[in-house]
């Protein structure tokens, strides 16, 4: 089993106001993975990530990175961890080049870095180029660069992809499967989109009103999807084949001719079929309707 890479064990987190933003959060995010952290606006995401980062001060529950607590090992750690928390800070005045140079100073790496990073997000033609005169996407990329200079292990990304054309969304999607393909980066990205993670994470947490209503692999996920799957059979005569099946499977519904039982497997979809056909019942159609990512979101977020 995979190790996480970070972990928060019982975080809970309220500003002034008295209003908890997390809720006895228990984030697990496996070393080598793209973990989507997604939930609606104002879920709690963007305040998870600072808090991870050290931006926030903790109030409640443990925070580890590496395996080491971030309280007492927070510079270490944040040597090790490259971030983009929503918009990108640069100096339009500069040139993208220029901008990484100031950085690169402040992280003192090597200056060879510079166009190493360049040439990882695809922003070589226009290095020279003030960064004003970027593209939203040629920005996001920029910042992504800049987070990438000191080589670090783990990428934190809040909602890299927000406001992106659908060019820009497609490139930085690509960006970070490439990262973590390539170069075994662990990357931690948060959203609203469920539809966009699903493109790219192999692991999944799903966050709402501060509380972790979700985690696990995408398969895991995609198997739950699975399990809320129904199979609609239209037949000649329903009370008829309702009585056929009540024994061996579940009816839920009987609308006029059409039936709705829970989907179990391709084989005993099967079974199914036969046993009506057997039994003297016409099947005129029978297909699988499934519960589609996006819904299977909307109905977790709704708890």
């Amino acid at each position: 089993m995979q190790s996480s890479i970070i972990e928060t064990r019982g975080l809970n987190f309220a500003f002034q106001t008295g209003q908890k933003i997390l809720n006895d959060l228990n984030l697990q995010v496996p070393a080598g993975s793209i973990y989507g952290f997604l939930g609606p606006n104002g879920a709690g995401k963007t305040t998870t990530l600072r808090l991870l980062l050290g931006l926030l001060k903790k109030q409640e529950g443990d925070i580890a990175l590496f395996g080491k607590h971030l309280r007492a090992n927070r510079l270490e750690i944040l040597r090790r961890i490259g971030s983009l928390i929503e918009q990108p800070s640069l100096y339009l005045h500069l040139t993208g080049k220029e901008n990484l140079e100031v950085f690169r100073l402040t992280y003192q790496c090597n200056k060879i870095r510079i166009n190493e990073v360049l040439q990882l997000v695809g922003l070589m033609q226009a290095a020279n180029k003030k960064a004003k005169n970027y593209s939203l996407g040629m920005k996001q990329r920029l910042a992504i660069a800049i987070a990438l200079l000191h080589d670090p292990e783990v990428l934190i990304l809040d909602e890299p992809t927000n406001g992106l054309d659908p060019n820009g969304i497609i490139e930085t999607r690509e960006l970070i499967k490439q990262l973590n393909r390539e170069f075994g980066k662990t990357i931690l990205v948060s959203s609203h989109l469920l539809a966009e993670v699903e493109k790219m994470a192999t692991h999944v947490g799903i966050i709402n009103k501060g509380k972790l209503l979700f985690q696990g692999s995408l398969q895991k996920l995609q198997n739950l999807q699975s399990k809320q799957s129904a199979i609609e059979i239209e037949v000649n005569d329903a009370e008829r084949a309702q009585q056929v099946l009540q024994e061996q499977f579940a009816v839920k519904q009987v609308n006029g001719t059409r039936l709705l039982l829970n989907y179990e497997s391709r084989e005993r979809s099967a079974q199914l079929n036969k046993l009506l056909v057997q039994q003297g019942v016409d099947v005129y159609q029978l297909a699988v309707t499934q519960n589609d990512l996006e819904n299977l979101f909307l109905q977790i977020t709704a708890q």
